[in-house]
């Protein structure tokens, strides 16, 4: 019998690998990697621990609550189906006229972002304290959101890989190892290129290439610090603009003070995108991207994810009203290792001019308070229970 001969490029591609995941350098001390997978870091046990009451009903059980049929009565159109449109395109602050079941437990993923413990504070999955992730409250009890299988985190998570509007980009540099060093540069990019999948295109192969985009994704580049340690590489907080699109819809999202805790793996890298993520941002994303239609998917709604958003909201005082406009948020990613091309002149000057983007400002005519709680006592039939609320 024949011994089994490896090619020596082979060989010797395989011995880099396995060099460089034991930290020797990357070629060029520069390593870079494109987002693949996408999705709020939420705790969703099989057994629902952190929903004990169950989940949240959606937009069309709220409907039936609120308007229900009875015999000999007219349901008009201005006082129904358009006063629900005004209540998602115009939200307000005003307590929820329904029950709202947050997630609960003292489990949470994500990171310590205030450097604090408080009473608010999760644990996460694998023990570290002080973990800052309203989010999970607002999100944690929606179907759509819980992982593996919601509907519209399905959806999220897919469009990442598919749509090249999604193509985020971080670039280490400055890397003398993958396993240990105290100080690395970190760039952020939005991609120009799809992203290298397998035969069945749903798996992200490493190693294809990526142009970045100075023209129309200047306000995505951002630049920070950050060390590795043990493989993991933490990054210093920065104000992050990045794409989310789903559905041929482009949005953004924005989140305050983010940092990156991703391990690093010479062909890939896993891990959070923690920071305190911008209200009303968030919430444009999610009109523009997701109808009733498809919030019916997994039940949920628009304006009672707002009221709790606002309501949870930990970060950003409006300087006037003192009311919190960002909330703390960890993103679940997976990242593939890419190869950029070596930037040309004009795109290091447009790196080096590259204005920050910014969020989204909410409507410019906001809907008063008092005129949503008008129409409540006027027109909302009383709802056995509400508002109810997580117990933190």
């Amino acid at each position: 019998m024949s011994r089994l001969r490896i090619p020596l490029a082979v060989a010797a591609f395989l011995a880099t690998v396995a060099a460089r995941a034991d930290g020797v350098a990357p070629e060029g001390n520069s390593i870079a990697y494109v987002a693949t997978n996408l999705s709020w870091a939420l705790q969703s046990t099989p057994e629902m621990s952190e929903c004990p009451r169950g989940l949240n009903d959606g937009v069309r059980e709220q409907f039936k609550l609120l308007f229900p049929e009875a015999e000999g009565q007219d349901r008009v159109f201005e006082d129904t189906q358009l006063r629900r449109q005004v209540e998602s395109y115009h939200p307000t602050v005003a307590p929820d006229a329904l029950p709202f079941l947050e997630g609960e437990g003292p489990v949470a993923p994500g990171l310590d972002l205030d450097g604090a413990q408080g009473a608010e504070d999760f644990t996460s999955p694998d023990g570290r304290a002080g973990i800052d992730n309203q989010m999970h409250r607002v999100l944690g009890c929606i179907a759509n959101y819980r992982g593996p299988d919601g509907p519209i985190r399905f959806f999220e998570d897919e469009m990442v890989l598919r749509e090249n509007y999604n193509r985020i980009i971080v670039q280490l540099n400055g890397v003398d190892s993958l396993a240990d060093d105290p100080a690395v540069d970190v760039m952020i990019f939005r991609g120009r290129d799809k992203v290298l999948v397998d035969a069945g295109g749903l798996k992200a192969l490493p190693g294809g290439t990526q142009r970045i985009d100075t023209r129309w994704g200047s306000r995505y580049i951002r630049h920070t610090r950050g060390r590795i340690e043990n493989g993991v590489l933490t990054t210093e907080p920065v104000d992050l603009l990045y794409p989310w699109d789903a559905f041929y819809m482009p949005t953004d999202q924005f989140m305050w003070g983010a940092r990156l805790r991703l391990t690093l793996a010479p062909e890939s890298a896993e891990g959070l995108v923690a920071g305190y993520t911008d209200v009303e941002t968030w919430y444009m994303h999610m009109l523009r991207n997701w109808s009733a239609h498809y919030q019916s998917y997994g039940k949920s709604s628009g304006p009672s994810i707002y009221k709790a958003m606002r309501r949870l909201a930990d970060a950003l005082p409006d300087p006037e009203t003192g009311a919190n406009r960002a909330i703390s948020s960890a993103l679940a990613a997976k990242f593939t290792q890419v190869r950029v091309m070596p930037f040309t002149e004009i795109e290091r000057a447009a790196i080096a001019a590259a204005e920050p983007g910014v969020p989204y400002r909410g409507m410019p005519a906001q809907r008063p308070v008092a005129e949503e709680l008008a129409e409540t006592s006027a027109g909302t039939p009383a709802v056995a229970g509400a508002p109810v609320q997580g117990n933190h």
